[in-house]
């Protein structure tokens, strides 16, 4: 069976969830913003939620695709760089109880951490303190890395290595992978603007955007983005949350609805929607059908805390994707 391998910022995700705003206000972060902190101010943060209830699990953007995929049973591997104590240990393990190959590259830095601090009314605010993962470097990429896999997915976050992102896209290209691309945050498209657009033309076969990322690419909204962002590459993905989403190949768009779902906190919504939907060409059930399951994982994460969906609740989507591939 085809498999799926992912790159990104290897991040061990802490999810709080708070009891009301007062923590952020403290703070003084603007609420919904993904803030970058040293190893002093995340352990400052740490100390203030310590009487809270948290989740840990390993996370990051690729890597939660990545998770997706395995537990629909794909065959999965992850690269990115930890550091030599708990929290890289942490993440190595957890990668290896859900059956995805641990590519990890070792640093003597800490490993990183994103603290999300979730407000009763779903809204995340992030403190990533990036530690080792931003430490991956291209002679950390092995060519061997990319043997056994027809998919290499990049979390957008590695385009400020432009140096890595070149030499990985060539050795997954030579080892004849495609590659897909989540843009990842609309400043960072914005910060990498020529870049990305040069990038995704020459190597990337799927792009996938939610509705601010695919503006910042584009300077227009959804309808006209996907088909701007189609003329870069083969397919092209934008996710309009409630709205639904649009994928476009070759002259074709599919408008695809989104399931009606809950939200509690809308961690790995976008990294679960890419999950669903290389699963699906995996499957090689078609783009309507494979944007359907991406809907349906992406409902269904938003309905848990953090970016990780228990094995009770995965049982009844893979019932839920059986339908969709059947009719």
């Amino acid at each position: 069976m085809a498999g799926v391998i992912g790159i990104g910022n290897a991040l061990t995700d802490i999810m709080t969830m708070l009891p009301d705003n007062d923590v952020i206000r403290k703070l003084k972060y603007p609420k919904g913003s993904m803030q970058l902190v040293d190893k002093t101010a995340s352990q400052k943060i740490l100390n203030e939620i310590k009487s809270i209830p948290q989740t840990i699990t390993s996370g990051g953007s690729a890597a939660n695709t990545i998770h997706g995929l395995a537990k629909l049973g794909i065959r999965t591997g992850f690269i990115g760089k930890v550091g030599n104590d708990e929290f890289g240990k942490f993440f190595s393990e957890d990668l290896q109880k859900s059956n995805i190959n641990p590519l990890l590259l070792k640093s003597t830095s800490d490993s990183g951490r994103a603290i999300a601090l979730v407000t009763p009314d779903a809204e995340r605010t992030f403190a990533v303190y990036l530690g080792a993962a931003v430490e991956l470097i291209s002679k950390d990429i092995k060519p061997e890395f990319f043997a056994k896999y027809k998919y290499l997915h990049i979390e957008g976050y590695l385009l400020q290595n432009h140096e890595l992102m070149i030499s990985v896209a060539k050795k997954a290209k030579k080892a004849k992978l495609k590659i897909s691309l989540d843009l990842a945050s609309f400043n960072v498209v914005e910060s990498n603007y020529d870049f990305l657009h040069d990038f995704v033309s020459q190597y990337v076969d799927i792009v996938f955007a939610n509705e601010e990322e695919a503006k910042a690419y584009t300077g227009y909204s959804p309808e006209m983005a996907v088909q701007i962002i189609a003329n870069e590459c083969n397919i092209a993905v934008v996710k309009m949350g409630k709205e639904g989403s649009l994928i476009k190949h070759d002259r074709v768009i599919h408008n695809i609805n989104a399931i009606k779902a809950t939200s509690l906190d809308t961690t790995g919504a976008g990294d679960l929607y890419a999950a669903g939907f290389l699963y699906g060409l995996i499957k090689n059930i078609g783009y309507k059908k494979s944007g359907r399951v991406a809907s349906l994982l992406a409902g269904k994460v938003i309905e848990t805390v953090g970016a990780k969906i228990n094995d009770k609740e995965w049982k009844k989507i893979q019932k839920e994707i059986a339908k969709i591939i059947l009719y």
